[in-house]
């Protein structure tokens, strides 16, 4: 079986890319032709039933992740489904299954069943399960054999911290918070232990084999992401980069689809530099983002504080925004956290879209413009990227209009700009 690299480098357009160009409302041989540069990935792993495919890249709309999943300490499959359909719900494009703890097999297939859009994982959190959370009893074996497993099972892409090499760790030591990825983590804490390289990246080849057998794309994961603005564009983050950068190649020459993960934590006038270096180094491989999360300060808002960054980095070339919920930093995301960690990033998408000028992005913005001159409430919610918040608000306060729904109670009948701006135009 060819990968959707290999098929658009021979110039054949696939079902699954012609689903995608649809979604896109743009013609196939633009999907194709992206793909084909590896500037696009098309993640879609043929044993996920069911899935729409989705592209990414940035030829295309900017898409937005949603991670879920139990932690060892909370949550369980019943309280994950809710949040893959609010996720959904709102918009979500790809969704993450970060669970940890017990039960990880059973929890993915269900996440599979139940997921219509991309689904990912992070393999190396079911590895260090199964060595019964002991580093010691971590190998490159139990890995590769998690990573086939989920492969089998219809995973459509994956985190892969390979770049960790050895001779970062005391580069990220050096850090204010140090190693903030849970991957990372592990995998800094194993090397140092075994005192051996990364066994991920000893065993890219393999790791390739798989990927393109079953048409995995590959989410190169930043292990050394910074968690803090202290430690934002360190030498730890970019000498990790710079591995990417060959683990990159390497998936290309195979014919294995690949994206990079970037930074959590990083001042907004640094986010610019962090997109355009990646591209650079990366060969313009699909790059998502985490945020970024501009400031340290917003505990119970970072879904807020980060959008902002996520915006300016989906302008400057970000591909795809992992979503950042309220709960960050805090506890495990609700329902309700979900919901408003992916309308956040919605928004922050669509606001890059438009702003760099993606064609038709702008449309449902003119048309609510014309929906708010004539007071077509019901027009409105529907154009709104989270109607059922902005009707619920509406409702909520209209007992205090008084006759007939030409303006709102922020401002009443007489002082409502709008309705003074229309009667200045009729008797002109």
């Amino acid at each position: 079986m060819a990968t959707q690299l290999q098929e658009a480098r021979r110039g054949t357009v696939s079902p699954a890319m012609r689903a995608a160009a649809r979604a896109e409302k743009v013609p196939p041989e633009t999907v194709r032709r992206e793909l084909a540069r590896g500037q696009a990935v098309l993640p879609r792993n043929p044993a996920h039933r069911g899935l729409r495919p989705a592209v990414i890249g940035r030829a295309f709309r900017t898409k937005v992740n949603a991670n879920i999943g139990c932690s060892p300490e909370r949550s369980s499959l019943a309280g994950e489904i809710p949040k893959l359909r609010a996720a959904l719900a709102a918009g979500a494009d790809c969704v993450m299954d970060l669970s940890v703890g017990a039960n990880l097999p059973a929890i993915r297939r269900r996440l599979l069943d139940s997921c219509p859009v991309p689904l990912g994982t992070v393999p190396i959190y079911e590895a260090f399960w199964r060595a019964g959370g002991q580093t010691g009893r971590l190998t490159g074996d139990l890995l590769l054999s998690v990573i086939r497993a989920q492969a089998d099972e219809g995973v459509d892409f994956m985190t892969i911290h390979a770049g960790l090499l050895k001779r970062l760790v005391p580069l990220a030591l050096k850090r204010q918070l140090g190693i903030v990825s849970r991957g990372g983590a592990i995998l800094a804490k194993w090397m140092v232990q075994h005192r051996q390289e990364n066994p991920f990246y000893v065993r890219w080849d393999e790791i390739m084999d798989i990927c393109r057998e079953h048409d995995v794309t590959v989410s190169l994961g930043d292990g050394l992401r910074p968690g803090c603005l202290a430690d934002a564009s360190d030498r730890a983050q970019f000498a990790e980069l710079d591995v990417l950068g060959e683990l990159v190649r390497r998936c290309r020459r195979r014919g294995v689809q690949v994206m990079v993960e970037g930074p959590g934590h990083v001042p907004f006038n640094q986010i610019q530099m962090n997109v355009e270096r990646e591209q650079k180094v990366c060969g313009k491989a699909p790059f998502y983002v985490l945020g970024p999360v501009g400031t340290d300060i917003a505990p119970g808002h970072d879904h807020v504080a980060s959008a902002i960054g996520a915006t300016a980095a989906a302008y400057y070339g970000a591909c795809l925004l992992c979503y950042v919920t309220p709960a960050e930093h805090l506890s495990l995301p609700s329902v309700e956290d979900v919901k408003a960690g992916v309308v956040a990033y919605r928004i922050a998408a669509h606001a890059a879209d438009v702003a760099r000028g993606l064609p038709g992005a702008r449309r449902a913005d003119d048309a609510m413009a014309r929906a708010r001159r004539s007071f077509n409430w019901e027009r409105q919610f529907r154009l709104a990227l989270d109607g059922e918040t902005a009707r619920g608000r509406f409702e909520a306060a209209r007992s205090a209009i008084q006759g007939k729904a030409d303006h709102c109670s922020m401002c009443g009948r007489d002082f409502c700009a709008v309705r003074a701006s229309k009667g200045l135009s009729r008797r002109e």
